[in-house]
């Protein structure tokens, strides 16, 4: 009786420790959903309560552009981190516009089309390491998703 008793008691202690860590992570995560609700973002925020600060890193992304939820969630997870890493060591962004014409020749007229391209570039160095996914939702209708990913700060 007193090992059913002993074993009992500590299922129900282990049980409260982990019940503790998942409401600290479900208020994080209704509050950064109450946040972008308010007013939608994406990027880097550090948020702080009391006793801990979190790094958020939010992505949106288009369901439609890709052919797999498991190509999207690494899409996403890629984007996140790249922003971690923008954010904790900068980039280095350059621009190129490239201007194409094309003219069409018919018996009566002569049309010309000017096609318009901008290259965007970013470099950017360091690696970033333990960033856990937070929550995932749908917004605009289903058709386009949000993943937020965090990490503590020490």
């Amino acid at each position: 009786m007193r090992k059913l008793f002993f074993l009992t008691s500590i299922i129900v202690v282990q049980l409260s420790f982990g019940q503790d860590f998942n409401q600290e992570k479900t208020t994080l995560v209704n509050f950064i959903k109450r946040m972008y609700v308010a007013s939608p973002f994406e990027g880097v925020k550090v948020i702080e309560d009391y006793d801990h600060s979190y790094l958020i890193s939010v992505v949106s992304l288009e369901k439609a552009k890709y052919t797999s939820s498991s190509m999207l969630n690494r899409v996403a997870q890629v984007k996140a981190r790249q922003l971690v890493n923008t954010f904790f060591n900068g980039a280095t962004i350059s621009s190129d516009i490239i201007i194409r014409t094309t003219e069409q020749l018919s018996k009566d007229s002569t049309s010309t089309t000017i096609e318009t391209i901008e290259s965007i570039k970013e470099n950017s160095l360091g690696f970033v390491q333990g960033l856990e996914l937070l929550a995932t939702f749908d917004i605009d209708e289903s058709k386009r998703v949000v993943q937020m990913y965090f990490k503590e700060l020490k």
